[in-house]
């Protein structure tokens, strides 16, 4: 019994999503390059997704590179192209985020955006942490019609922005949903459910898995200084998952 709580899995592979699928989440937020807080998957990824999933909703991120969420006209096309594929794809919802250079939402052209992507649901994502005032942030982003915001309180956790998190589901008023994310863990999510009476949650649930290489040339790395092994991966656990939704809904 989940008591009316919805759980959202942030994984990279398609490998993840089956397995997040296992564990009984009900939604997946699918992205790359979670070191740099998630891009936007590759057409493959998703539609590969999009075949396992039967029972799980899948939601694309749509962020065309790391760094500050204030685009370019060129990355904003790019962004629209990506809406165009979720869609084409089957995807169930895409994450967006655009803030405009003083720290507000751009209202515009995160518009755009949805007007696109109906009739799929809309996630406006964790730049709404880097916005400058976070009750006129989430006005604007209800006036533009997302259904939610992946927020972390503007904090560097959810626990630690778990005041700002409760006012913000107060002013809500139903209106939208805010959907705690960002150092969600086994440990806290009662805790950071009962600080701040939200009824969505976004976490990860990963293991490590040893590469099934026998051979290594461990003289190679690929990717900068700051890297994760090679030898390695993370896939998302099924018995964490259902931890998270045990400890959630005791």
């Amino acid at each position: 019994m989940k008591n009316g709580l919805t759980f959202e899995i942030c994984l990279d592979s398609a490998e993840s999503c089956l397995k997040a699928q296992e564990g009984g989440a009900d939604r997946v937020e699918l992205c790359s390059a979670l070191m740099e807080g998630g891009l936007t998957p590759s057409f493959g990824m998703v539609k590969e997704a999009r075949k396992l999933l039967t029972s799980t909703k899948l939601f694309v991120i749509i962020r065309p590179r790391g760094g500050d969420f204030c685009y370019s006209d060129s990355e904003f096309q790019a962004m629209a192209h990506d809406v165009s594929m979720a869609k084409e794809t089957g995807a169930d919802g895409v994450v967006i985020g655009i803030l405009k250079p003083d720290g507000t939402v751009d209202v515009e052209r995160t518009r755009q955006l949805v007007t696109m992507a109906r009739p799929l649901s809309v996630t406006f994502h964790r730049a709404f942490d880097m916005a400058k005032d976070p009750f006129e942030a989430m006005e604007a982003i209800i006036s533009i019609g997302c259904e939610r915001i992946l927020t972390s309180g503007q904090e560097s956790s959810s626990l630690e922005g778990a005041d700002l998190l409760a006012e913000l589901v107060k002013r809500a008023g139903g209106r939208i949903i805010i959907m705690p994310g960002g150092g969600v863990r086994e440990r806290n999510i009662k805790k950071i459910r009962d600080l701040t009476g939200a009824v969505e949650f976004h976490f990860s649930a990963f293991e490590t898995i040893e590469s099934r290489m026998t051979y290594r040339n461990t003289r190679v790395f690929m990717g900068g200084t700051l890297r994760p092994p090679e030898y390695s991966q993370n896939l998302t656990s099924p018995s964490r998952v259902a931890a998270y939704i045990e400890k959630a809904t005791v």
